[in-house]
């Protein structure tokens, strides 16, 4: 008989290497040329999309070199909460360290938060999503970025996953997958945009060439693209108390009674 472990499962993709800081390699990763066209890519995403956002409180959770991704908000106060540790751990103004599934932050505070590729390497995606959901205002919006599980990149996920290499080890969680989830908390996605079509090819030389397929994917497979982009709004429901309309009471009466008026009245007088 086969005894069932009672070892409890990983939440995530348990294929990255034991022990390994994700979030330090990853930036190693967009460090490579391929990395440095997907952050090309992102960054002008970014710039569109955050350039409509605003309010009062910024905060993006993540690695501080991906700093540069708040340059983009026009939001007056921002603020970025370093989840990599003390490996890859920064100081300087607006950026303290924390955890993404609890955040140090006030509920209802914060007007935009961005969640850069967060998703697939933590090992609690859903407290995540509910910590946005706490501290974000009413109205507030919350930006994540994604890589595409339904991309031709998985080609090169099934090939290197196995070896614990970053990024192909995460977890990668479809945009649908993704709405449905912010959906059960209340969010309302407002924008979904995919990036990125080119393969994950080491070679500056090749994926120059090869920028003609960003435009022809843009058009003809836009689901395909390796990385996706996804603005949701907070909703909040209110009440609208509405008023019973009174009505007077009408007799019940049998069927084919006529109900008596004063013209009835007057003419039954007149005959009598």
């Amino acid at each position: 008989m086969r005894m069932r472990s009672n070892k409890p499962r990983q939440p995530y993709a348990s294929r990255c290497a034991a022990g390994e800081n994700p979030w330090r390699a990853l930036d190693d990763w967009y460090g490579t040329p391929v990395g440095r066209e997907m952050a090309a890519a992102e960054n002008r995403l970014l710039g569109e999309v955050l350039g409509n956002l605003f309010g009062y409180h910024f905060l993006q959770i993540g690695s501080p070199a991906q700093r540069g991704f708040l340059e983009h908000s026009r939001v007056s106060r921002r603020m970025l909460m370093d989840i990599c540790g003390d490996p890859c751990g920064a100081d300087g103004p607006g950026l303290f360290r924390g955890m993404a599934p609890a955040l140090p932050v006030r509920g209802d505070s914060l007007d935009v938060i961005l969640l850069p590729h967060v998703l697939e390497f933590t090992p609690h995606p859903h407290e995540v999503l509910r910590e946005a959901d706490r501290t974000l205002v009413p109205e507030g919006h919350v930006v994540i970025l994604g890589f595409n599980p339904i991309s031709l990149w998985q080609l090169w996920r099934w090939v290197l996953g196995w070896r614990g290499r970053l990024p192909w080890c995460g977890r990668f969680y479809s945009a649908s997958r993704v709405r449905d989830w912010l959906t059960l908390l209340g969010f309302e996605v407002v924008d979904l945009q995919h990036y990125f079509w080119r393969p994950p090819m080491q070679h500056s030389g090749i994926l120059h060439r090869l920028a003609f397929l960003d435009r022809l994917g843009q058009r003809a497979w836009p689901i395909f693209g390796a990385g996706y982009v996804l603005v949701a709004r907070k909703r909040v429901s209110t009440l609208t108390p509405i008023r019973p309309r009174w009505r007077p009471h009408r007799a019940l009466r049998p069927s084919g009674v006529i109900e008596p008026t004063p013209r009835n009245l007057n003419s039954r007088e007149t005959h009598s």
